[in-house]
Formats: structure tokens, sequence, C-alpha cells
């Protein structure tokens, strides 16, 4: 016989039934209205992930409810290199501020005469070698910093064509370097060509982003770094998380956690697999694998010169990531609970790092029914959100205002709606 698939709705209905509660008893406990509850039990609306995920816990359906409702499932992929493997790139500043890169091949050059345009030449002439080698490392790296403490604040596409143009003088002080600091050059280099393509990413350039980031590991290769090509992975699965696909992201995490590997980037790789395991409802393998990053990201790094992978802003990097993912596991309470011990320890100048875990709490605060609170977060961080200018964070103020919509009524919900409309 063929086997039926279960729908959604009928197996909601039945988990329903069986911890005897009503239409009206689950509604309080998800903060769904009961009228679009008894839809998706009939199978006349399609339920969310959200929907599903918070039911499935409250129901104590140990991911089976979230199961049923999956995610989107695409593989993103970077533009391809041109084929006679040279990189020309192409700046444009404009008088109103935008700027951009463009790539494009050495043909594609000839063919368009960019090479008659007139311009000015920056970086033929090749850096000066010996000596200045280690004064030349340690100003680039203490840029380095800078440039990280300006993408908090600032928009990407104002902080990239300076980052993209710094990688790129990296890559050409190397050349001209002498033996010893050759490598710590193209290491370095690795680190910015990496912090591009999250920047990259920010603004909303998934292949991009990808991109950049295999120019990182290309780069650290060269300096001797072959750790970096596991960090990549990371990066990906971080891309595959906000595409909501657990199961790339899992796979993605795991294949980055080889005992080889540096602690630090086998940290980080549970720790977005505790966040895959989040989106597909598995409390236990994503408590699991919190401990393995919590255990693996207590040890020092190993390379005290280098800039530190992952985010600096974080005083317990973890604890924060537990309450991102009891929300995902439709823990709304208990994530909020945790955000807020967290958020107090974030940096006064990291704003990026604040709108980001400021908005995901006052998601938490409004899927556990708190509105009133949620909305007053909210309205603390929109004027900053503009500010950053973050396709990632843009994606936890859409399911916010997806919440605040299903409370027309609420006062505070409609006073912020139109401020949502301005930032989104």
């Amino acid at each position: 016989m063929v086997r039926q698939p279960i729908s959604f709705g009928g197996e909601l209905r039945r988990r329903r039934l069986a911890a005897d509660l009503s239409l009206t008893d689950l509604s309080r406990l998800v903060h769904y209205s009961k009228g679009q509850l008894s839809k998706v039990e009939r199978g006349l609306k399609a339920p969310s992930r959200d929907l599903a995920r918070v039911c499935d816990a409250v129901l104590d359906a140990s991911g089976a409810l979230a199961a049923l409702v999956p995610g989107r499932s695409h593989e993103v992929e970077p533009p391809e290199m041109h084929a006679d493997g040279k990189e020309v790139w192409t700046m444009r500043l404009t008088a109103d501020g935008q700027s951009w890169f463009e790539p494009m091949s050495r043909r594609q050059v000839m063919a368009v005469g960019a090479v008659s345009m007139t311009g000015m030449s920056i970086g033929a002439a090749g850096a000066p070698a010996g000596a200045n080698d280690s004064t030349l490392l340690g100003m680039s790296r203490s840029l380095f910093d800078q440039y990280r403490k300006l993408g908090q604040v600032a928009d990407p596409g104002l902080v990239l064509p300076a980052l993209i143009a710094q990688t790129h003088m990296l890559r050409e002080f190397a050349a001209g370097a002498g033996e010893r600091t050759r490598q710590e050059f193209l290491r370095l280099g690795s680190r910015y060509a990496e912090y591009v393509g999250w920047l990259i990413q920010e603004s909303g350039n998934e292949p991009g982003a990808l991109w950049w980031t295999q120019r990182a590991v290309d780069l650290a290769a060269a300096g001797g770094d072959h750790d970096l090509a596991a960090y990549a992975l990371v990066r990906h699965a971080l891309v595959t998380l906000y595409n909501e696909d657990a199961g790339q992201t899992v796979e993605l995490a795991r294949r980055a956690q080889e005992s080889r590997l540096p602690s630090r980037i086998r940290g980080l790789a549970f720790q977005r697999e505790a966040q895959g395991h989040a989106l597909a409802g598995d409390y236990d393998a994503c408590m699991r694998s919190l401990d393995r990053a919590r255990t693996l990201l207590a040890h020092p790094a190993s390379e005290q010169d280098a800039p530190v992978i992952g985010t600096t802003n974080l005083s317990d990097p973890v604890a924060m990531i537990s309450g991102w993912c009891l929300y995902d596991l439709g823990r709304p309470r208990e994530a909020a609970d945790m955000l807020d011990r967290q958020m107090a320890q974030v940096p006064s100048g990291a704003l990026r790092t604040q709108v980001r875990y400021g908005v995901r709490r006052a998601l938490a605060y409004a899927s556990a029914g708190e509105i009133e609170h949620a909305c007053d977060l909210t309205s603390r961080l929109l004027d900053s959100a503009l500010s950053v200018r973050s396709a990632t964070i843009a994606a936890d103020l859409r399911k916010l205002a997806r919440i605040l919509a299903r409370h027309p009524r609420n006062q505070a919900a409609r006073r912020l709606i139109p401020e949502f409309t301005a930032v989104l």
C-alpha cells in the first residue's frame, strides 16, 4: 500500500487533542489566533516555519512537527572565476557617495577599451621590500582592527571599497616582501578578504560573499595557512542558515570539525551546527553541539598576533547563540531571558552587534506575546538599523513585522509599523 504523507494540520490536531488542549488553549500558548490555528488544522492555510517550531515546542513533538514544514533548500554558488585566471577590478565612485567594484577578465578589459580610459595606475610599482616589511605589516594589522570597528557602525557599502583596496595592497606587499614576512602578508590579506566576504553578505549579495570567502582561502593557503578552508565552510553555513536550510547548515558545519583543526574553528563549527539543529527543531542535538562549542571556544587562540576569527564583540558567544537557538526551537520566553542577560555585555561601540541580537531579542518577546515590550525594544534600534544597513538583520525585522501584523488592534504595534516600512 502507498503510504499517504502526513499533513501538518492533521498532525497538529492529533497532538493537540492528545495533550488535552482546546484550540483556545493552544492559541494562548503559541500566541497565534484561534482562527488561524483552525485554518491550519483544516488545511485551509499553510503553516509558517515559525508557527511549526513553536507548536513543536509547546506540544513536545521533538522536531516531528517542525519537520513537516521543511525550510528552503537551495545551494548558493559563488560566481565563476574567469577562464584566463586573471582578476581585474574596476572601481566606480559617484558624486552622490555611491561606490562599487566590478570584476572582469583581462579579455573584457580589452574588449571594452578600458585600458584607454583616462585614469591613474595605483598598483604597478610594487611594495618596498626588506627592513620596512615589519612596519608595513604592523600598520596593516592595526588598520584591520580599525576597519572592523568601522564596520560595526557604518553601511557595508561605505567600508568595502577601502577593504578591497587594502586586500589588493597586501598582495602587492607580499610580492615585494622578504621571504620572512611574505607569508604573514598573505595570511593577513586572507583575513581582510574573509571580512570583505562577511560585509558583502551583510549587503545582501550571497554569491559575492562566497566568492570573497574563497579568495580568502586561496590567500591563506598561499601564506601557509590551510585551516581557513575549514572556516570557509562555517561561513558558507551562515549563508544556508539565513536561507533556513537546516540540512545544508548542519552538513557544512560538520565538515569543519576535524580533530586536527584549531579549537576555535571547530568551536565555531559546532556553534553553527547547533543553529542548524535549532532550525530543524532538534533540541537535544542543538544542546549537545552548544556544549561542544562551549568547551572548544574556552581554549585560547593559538595565533596571538593574528586577527581573531569570528566575532570579537561577544564576551560569551555560545550563550548569545544559545538564546538565538532557543528562539528557533520555538522557546521564545527562554530565548528572551537568555538574550536579556547577554545584551548587557555587548560593548557600546559594537552597533551592528547590538542591533543584530537586539532585534532577535525583540523578536523573542513578540513571539512570547509581549508585544508592547517588543515594540519598545525595536523602536530604540531602528535608527541604528538604518545606519548599519544589514541584509541579515533585515531578515529578522521582516519576521518581527509579520508578528506585529497579527496584532492590528495593539496601539504599540500600529505606531511602529510605519517606521518598519521606512527601514525595510
